[in-house]
C-alpha cells in the first residue's frame, strides 16, 4: 500500500493555523499568569497561621497534582453544569488550565521560598514588617531567581497542555487541526504540520526564556 503526500492541500488553511497558534499562545500565557497569582495566594495560605486556610491550600494542591488534567477539564465543562454552573468551552479551558498551573506553581514557589535563608524572614520581622510585607519585599524577588527555570518550563508545559482542551472543542491549534482534518481527510499531513508548529513555538519560547535567564538571573546568589 502506497501513500502520496500532498501538503499543498493545507496551503489555504494556513491563516487558520496561524490564528490558532495565536489563540494557543494567548490561552497558555493568560493561564500561566493567573496560575502564578493563584500559586502565590496558595503559598501564602499554606504558610498562614489559620489552620483552615492551610488545609484548603494543601487539599487544592494535592487534588490538582494527583488527577489527570483531562478529568479536570471534563469536570469543569461537563460536571459543573449539573449544579447550574456552565461555561463556554474557552472559559472552561482557561479555568481548568489556570487552576492546574496554580497548583504546580504553588509547589514551585514554595520550593523557592524554602530556599531563602531563615535569617531573611527574621530580618524582615525585626524591621517591623508584616508577614505579607516580608514575603513581598524581601522573599519574593530572591525566590524568583531560584524558581525562574521551573516557571519558564511551566509555561512550555502549559503551551503543550492546551492541546488537551480540544476535547471540549475549545478553539486552539489542535482543535483547528481536527476541523481541517474533517474537511481534507489528510490526517498524516495535518498532524505533521501541527507537530512542527508546536515544536517551533516551544523552541522559540525556550530560547527566549534562556536568554532572559542569562541576562537577569545568571549570577551567584549571595
Amino acid at each position: 500500500m502506497t501513500y502520496t503526500f500532498d501538503f499543498g492541500t493545507l496551503l489555504p488553511y494556513w491563516p487558520q493555523l496561524l490564528y490558532a497558534c495565536l489563540l494557543t499562545l494567548w490561552l497558555a500565557s493568560t493561564a500561566v499568569v493567573c496560575g502564578f497569582i493563584i500559586g502565590i495566594i496558595t503559598v501564602l495560605a499554606r504558610r498562614s497561621g489559620v489552620k483552615v486556610l492551610r488545609a484548603i491550600a494543601l487539599s487544592y494542591i494535592e487534588i490538582i497534582r494527583n488527577t489527570p488534567f483531562l478529568v479536570q477539564v471534563f469536570f469543569i465543562f461537563f460536571g459543573l453544569p449539573t449544579v447550574g454552573i456552565s461555561f463556554t468551552p474557552w472559559t472552561a479551558a482557561f479555568i481548568a488550565l489556570s487552576l492546574n498551573c496554580g497548583a504546580f506553581s504553588a509547589e514551585i514557589i514554595r520550593g523557592g521560598v524554602d530556599a531563602i535563608p531563615r535569617g531573611q524572614f527574621e530580618a524582615g520581622a525585626a524591621l517591623g514588617l508584616t508577614p505579607l510585607q516580608v514575603f513581598r519585599y524581601i522573599i519574593l524577588k530572591p525566590a524568583l531567581r531560584v524558581i525562574y527555570p521551573a516557571l519558564s518550563g511551566q509555561f512550555i508545559l502549559a503551551l503543550l497542555t492546551t492541546s488537551i482542551v480540544s476535547s471540549i472543542s475549545a478553539e486552539e491549534l489542535t482543535s483547528t487541526a481536527q476541523l481541517i482534518d474533517s474537511d481534507l481527510f489528510r490526517s498524516f499531513e495535518i498532524y505533521i504540520v501541527v507537530t512542527l508548529l508546536y515544536l517551533v513555538l516551544a523552541t522559540i519560547f525556550s530560547t527566549i526564556f534562556k536568554g532572559i535567564d542569562r541576562v537577569f538571573f545568571s549570577y551567584p546568589i549571595k
